[in-house]
């Protein structure tokens, strides 16, 4: 019977050990997590999972997790908010109202008031606000715009195609690269974090692709989803001017595909000069 015991052990211990093995980097952190049962725990362990990046294992009687996480490709914030949008507060952020009330009756917790310090411009002391969600009163502080510097390289691959220069275009791709590596999630918004985290490794490896050749036809082959993935991300994020999101009918065998613009003025990136004036404005995004 002991025998049998320490072979379970062993076991276990070897399931953990192959976990962790497979997230690179590794780093391990116990935070607070509220819930309740189960339900809760499954909950909780899918919203923070990420295949070989990130694992929760929550504890419904301490209230515990054990969250081990790749420090190269994520953190210990962008864990916490994905799992507080997901409705369940913890050491960092607080869940929003709307999202405590979608979780089953059983899984509703008591909650906790936290005071938060708000900065003004007018006064010269603090003002301090009961805020029920922590990550929204967060966002209101931050002042950057992490996909901002994405977007404006973007432009730069689109302005290169359009004048057909792959050097350029490869230039401009591999800076896309090292600025999606720099983002900080724990500083995007809610909407932001939930696309970004949808979109990131596509977006990468179309910024990698278009980097690694100055073919601009294999380049625009990679620019389509580029431009998607992109679109995607604007639709979210906070902008201080319009862009055109603009259809080219002709490209990819006749599909068609569309890129995204700052100017209504129609300079297609898929054919440059062969065919600048080729295409519509499909949609403006304000």
């Amino acid at each position: 019977m002991k025998s049998l015991k320490y072979l379970l052990m062993a076991f276990i211990m070897l399931s953990i050990t192959a976990c962790e093995a497979q997230i690179q980097n590794a780093k391990k952190q116990t935070v607070k997590i509220s819930g309740n049962c189960e339900m809760c725990k499954k909950t909780i362990e899918n919203a923070g999972n990420i295949k070989k990046i990130a694992k929760v294992n929550w504890n419904k009687d301490t209230k515990e997790a054990e969250i081990t996480f790749n420090s190269k490709k994520t953190n210990i914030d962008a864990v916490l908010k994905r799992i507080a949008i997901a409705g369940y507060d913890n050491e960092k952020y607080l869940a929003s109202a709307e999202s405590y009330a979608k979780l089953p009756e059983c899984c509703q917790y008591e909650r906790e008031k936290r005071e938060v310090v708000v900065n003004t411009k007018n006064d010269n002391h603090n003002e301090h606000e009961t805020h029920a969600n922590t990550a929204s009163a967060k966002e209101t502080t931050i002042q950057k715009n992490q996909l901002q510097p994405i977007f404006d390289v973007y432009f730069k691959i689109k302005d290169a195609l359009v004048a057909t220069n792959g050097s350029l275009t490869s230039e401009s791709a591999k800076a896309m690269t090292k600025l999606i590596s720099e983002v900080k999630m724990e500083e995007l918004s809610t909407e932001e974090h939930n696309v970004w985290m949808k979109v990131m490794n596509e977006l990468k490896e179309d910024a990698q692709h278009i980097s690694e050749t100055k073919d601009t036809g294999h380049q625009r082959d990679h620019f389509t989803t580029l431009s998607k993935r992109i679109y995607e991300l604007l639709k979210v994020s906070k902008k201080s001017s319009s862009t055109y999101l603009m259809f080219c009918p002709m490209f990819n065998n006749g599909k068609g595909a569309n890129w995204l613009s700052k100017e209504e003025e129609i300079k297609n990136p898929y054919y440059g000069n062969k065919m600048l004036s080729c295409g519509s404005v499909q949609e403006i995004i304000k």
